[in-house]
């Protein structure tokens, strides 16, 4: 009896990029990857992950609101701020990919896109060009507010829901963060004599 013939199908290796592939997502936006170990339930999960990504919304616009800010600062206080302003951006970026991952981590899919956080976000948009100082400054103080609300709120919800991890990111990192960077804004919109003492006037202190 003769012996069949193997074939093989191998395919031929090319050093061709394989260009302009496009296929399904491999899981939707506002979904959570189902069965995974964290001793979290799915709903916990979901509700997670959506607080999640409208934080993650607002601290890419401030991180971006940082960056517009070091470039357009101007005046007398340009270069204690220029350089103060990137480097908040740098906090804020490291603060980005922690809640990025976090989302990710939870079975999520975190927001990624300029148009998808344009949309998102909850931090009043700015004007093309530039700004004065004072202008700059109370719009970061704002956006500041608005992240330190949410992100009270957040912890608060994440602990009651036994999500430990997301309650110690949102309080150790990001509060944290953002109330030091308030500090530090702030105390350049206190007027004072930049020379000169004022002298205390003669009714000062009187009832």
């Amino acid at each position: 009896m003769p012996r069949k013939r193997e074939v093989r199908t191998t395919e031929r290796v090319s050093a061709q990029p394989r260009l302009h592939q496009r296929a399904a997502e491999i899981q939707a936006y506002g979904t959570v990857n189902h069965l995974l170990p964290l001793e979290l339930e799915e709903p916990v999960r979901l509700e997670m992950t959506e607080q999640l990504n409208q934080l993650l919304a607002d601290t890419m616009t401030l991180r971006d609101l940082y960056k517009k800010s070091h470039w357009q600062v101007a005046g007398p206080t340009f270069y204690q701020l220029h350089l103060l302003f990137d480097k908040h951006f740098g906090e804020q970026v490291e603060l980005v990919d922690a809640i990025a991952e976090r989302i990710q981590l939870l079975g999520g899919v975190s927001i990624a896109m300029a148009a998808d956080v344009a949309e998102t976000t909850q931090i009043e948009r700015p004007p093309r060009g530039r700004e004065e100082v004072p202008v700059q400054l109370s719009r970061l103080l704002d956006a500041h507010q608005v992240i330190i609300g949410n992100s009270r709120k957040l912890a608060r919800r994440a602990s009651a829901l036994g999500d430990d991890g997301t309650n110690d990111l949102v309080v150790s990192e990001v509060l944290r963060t953002n109330e030091l960077q308030v500090w530090f804004l702030s105390e350049h919109l206190v007027e004072v004599p930049l020379v000169r003492a004022k002298k205390a006037s003669a009714t000062a202190g009187v009832a």
